[in-house]
């Protein structure tokens, strides 16, 4: 039995001391329980970068609209929107759709 205490008294000794009892308590107030804890923190951060991600995705997009604006704004290339999106022609002109097997959209009965 009084093996087991000097074991015991050996792992509990530091924190009879006052300051480390102090020093404990501050830190396991700041992990866990503070309105700055570091399990806040760490949610913020993720956030953050989350955030950044979406900011890049939309400065890619941007550039991309870009781009498309800028060939929309000449003749040709809006000549070119036309024809392709809206099927639009010219008086003089026939226009033939050919469409393949793989890209029609096909309606399953369930």
């Amino acid at each position: 039995m009084a093996k087991f205490n000097r074991n015991t008294n050996k792992y509990l000794k530091p924190f009879k001391n006052w300051f480390v009892l102090i020093l404990a308590g501050f830190v396991v107030w700041m992990l866990f329980f503070d309105a700055n804890s570091w399990f806040i923190h760490n949610e913020l951060n993720n956030e953050i970068e989350a955030l950044e991600d979406s900011k890049e995705y939309y400065k890619r997009e941007i550039e991309k609209d870009k781009k498309a604006i800028k060939k929309l704004s000449t003749e040709e290339g809006l000549e070119k929107f036309a024809r392709e999106e809206y099927f639009m022609k010219r008086d003089n002109e026939e226009i033939f759709i050919i469409e393949y097997e793989d890209s029609l959209k096909v309606k399953q009965n369930d």
